[in-house]
């Protein structure tokens, strides 16, 4: 297969690292933890200016009308940056599904609200206990026309900020429904928690949280293939995510080798350094190589579940081999959190764990293959 990117795919790449320059420099993340914020408004709003947030959203709704590879292109050089956004989220987690499934209200409201920068979205796919997003515990009864949900969702991320956060719920029919829940709304609470790489995620709480019929994406009882559907998506991006985490922090570990010296000379001339970059490579190589595999299989609707799996274990094992060697290659200065290294070693860490590390990618994959 082919992974070579059009003069338009590599255009829109420039792009997205340019944007992502000017706005998530190391000085400019800095102030942002110093004011105790993690998103910055401004590069997101950069984004939507450059038609960058709605790259894979319809053109009738305000969109681009591309699709998932340009998508995955978008997020690689977030990650290049550790840009402090909800991209995955919005886009991959709410925007993507509303936009395949979604009734025409339903994408009217919010397909253009993601394209022009209005609305953060987000889904709420873990669960305690569980590691299946489309078996969940939390439950939706019927109550008239609408439904009345009742559970607990944890690391929901952008959370605090999202307009509507798509929920996975076992329905009193036995079925699975996906529903819209306002977390502002009567009966939810979200209570913050900080993650590895210091982002705020939500605990999400409902109590008897009410949703209208209006705010049921597709068949409300037919809603585990949908959840399927998205957590394969969204797997594929934090791979993605993390190629460009996992690049950008090997290439600050060769620029720091190459002029640090040593005996007389840079410690990158030594073959021991030589050889811990060069299996850490390896590692990044099989990580790009994978992410895209999935990221293509999807986007052209073939079968992708072993390929996304392999992709986010290759996510999960080479990326916390990268990011364990370029701040081994650092030496000290590795771990000093006035320098920029700190937070890709964090990204990474996070990033290998979301949504089932490699142990648990190995599992499904080794499930399927024992089913035949």
């Amino acid at each position: 297969m082919d992974f070579a990117f059009t003069p338009e795919q590599e255009a829109l790449r420039e792009l997205a690292r340019t944007i992502f320059t000017d706005h998530c420099g190391p000085e400019r993340l800095r102030a942002l933890e110093a004011a105790g914020t993690w998103y910055d408004d401004a590069c997101w709003q950069a984004l939507a200016r450059a038609r960058l947030l709605g790259v894979a959203i319809p053109e009738a709704h305000g969109g681009s009308g591309l699709g998932l590879v340009e998508l995955g292109l978008l997020l690689e050089e977030a990650g290049r940056a550790v840009a402090p956004l909800p991209l995955v989220p919005t886009l991959v987690l709410g925007a993507l599904p509303l936009a395949a499934f979604g009734s025409p209200e339903q994408q009217r409201r919010w397909l253009p609200a993601v394209a022009d920068g209005g609305a953060v979205l987000s889904a709420a796919l873990v669960e305690l206990g569980s590691d299946d997003p489309a078996a969940p515990a939390t439950v939706a009864r019927a109550d008239g026309a609408g439904w009345r949900l009742d559970g607990v969702k944890v690391c929901v991320p952008a959370a605090e900020r999202a307009a509507r956060i798509l929920v996975p719920a076992r329905t009193d029919q036995g079925g699975v429904g996906v529903f819209l829940v306002d977390p502002r709304g009567a009966g939810v609470a979200v209570e913050r928690q900080i993650l590895t790489h210091g982002e705020p995620h939500g605990r999400l709480v409902l109590a008897g949280a009410a949703v209208d019929a209006a705010s049921v994406l597709g068949d409300p009882h037919g809603g585990a293939a949908i959840v399927r559907w998205v957590t394969a998506r969204a797997l594929a991006a934090y791979a993605a995510l993390q190629v460009g985490v996992c690049e950008r922090a090997l290439r600050m570990a060769a620029e720091y080798t190459s002029g640090r010296e040593q005996f007389g000379r840079p410690i990158g001339s030594f073959q021991a350094v030589h050889q811990r970059a060069a299996d850490a490579y390896i590692d990044l190589e099989a990580m790009r190589l994978t992410a895209w595999e999935a990221i293509d299989r999807l986007a052209h609707d073939e079968p992708a579940d072993d390929a996304v799996a392999v992709a986010k274990f290759w996510a999960a094992e080479g990326g916390q081999h990268v990011a364990v060697a370029a701040q081994h290659l650092h030496g000290g200065i590795g771990v000093d959190v006035d320098y920029p290294l700190h937070r890709y070693f964090l990204w990474a860490k996070h990033l290998e764990l979301v949504l089932g590390a490699a142990p648990q990618q190995l599992a499904r994959l080794g499930a399927r293959m024992a089913a035949g």
